[in-house]
């Protein structure tokens, strides 16, 4: 099975291109726009996942499928109410991994690499996880409520392509309306700073109201500093895909006690013995 986001990768390059020129013919003194390296290993990055994606989209059907088949009730893809859950459901979902793998490092290796760049533009967007193992269960109970496999998949794949428009310095602050109620470049931009006042924030997907209504909700001010808050100064795309993980298994081989093994794999990125992450 090829997923549906496959489809739109023509435009994403092409989006790319078409923003990477506006940055040679209408730079900005603000905006840090492309750098080479940094572009390919984005570009990298989001060809392997994608090869990752499609044996791994078949085992999450398989899992998606019994747990509908377990169900008590189908719901009817012909309901508009259906779709109206689903979309809901979806991004509620999404809220709650994000919040997750940004809260556990086992979780955080995998999602760091979206947060390697120290830019912020429509191919960072591109730089996916070649791990996306972690993020089946999150979906799992809108299986369990009865919302069939293929409609969770192309809601899936709705979240993708409209995020994928949210990683631009390009686009200022939009209607006051939609940036109360949608996730928007401005919205998106604090979430990937490492500012100390922007770090675990802004987890929507296609919503910000989720942030808003648990607290997580920070609005731009100061001017974003993008990438980690220890950068990893690396191009090479196997080393940006697994950096975390060898870093974490070097601190739980060098712990002494069970307490401190489980710290650094469950608590939060940057925790250890006697620090609050």
């Amino acid at each position: 099975m090829i997923p549906a986001v496959v489809y739109a990768i023509p435009a994403f390059v092409l989006l790319v291109a078409v923003e990477a020129l506006s940055y040679r013919f209408l730079p900005d003194d603000d905006e840090r726009g492309y750098e080479l390296r940094d572009t390919v290993t984005s570009m990298s990055m989001g060809a392997g996942s994608q090869v990752i994606a499609v044996p791994w989209k078949v085992a999450t059907i398989v899992v998606y499928a019994a747990a509908y088949t377990a169900a008590p009730w189908h719901l009817s893809p012909g309901s508009g109410w259906t779709w109206l859950l689903l979309f809901l459901g979806d991004d509620l979902a999404y809220y709650a991994y994000h919040r997750a793998h940004h809260r556990v490092r086992v979780l955080w290796a995998s999602h760091v690499v979206h947060h390697s760049s120290l830019r912020f533009n429509l191919s960072t967007a591109l730089r996916q996880t070649w791990t996306p193992m972690t993020g089946l269960p999150f979906w799992l109970p809108l299986a369990l409520l009865g919302v069939p496999p293929w409609m969770i998949l192309i809601e899936q794949a709705v979240s993708l392509v409209y995020q994928f428009f949210l990683h631009t310095e390009r686009v200022d602050r939009l209607w006051r309306p939609v940036e109360w109620f949608f996730n928007t470049p401005s919205h998106h931009r604090v979430h990937h700073g490492s500012n100390d006042a922007y770090l675990d924030r802004n987890y929507g997907g296609i919503l910000i109201v989720w942030d808003r209504l648990f607290g997580t909700f920070e609005p731009e001010g100061v001017r974003v500093v993008y990438g980690l808050t220890k950068n990893i100064g690396t191009y090479n795309p196997l080393r940006v895909a697994f950096h975390e993980y060898a870093a974490a298994w070097h601190d739980v081989r060098r712990a002494r006690r069970w307490r401190d093994r489980a710290g650094y794999l469950f608590g939060p990125p940057g925790w250890a013995p006697g620090v609050k992450g």
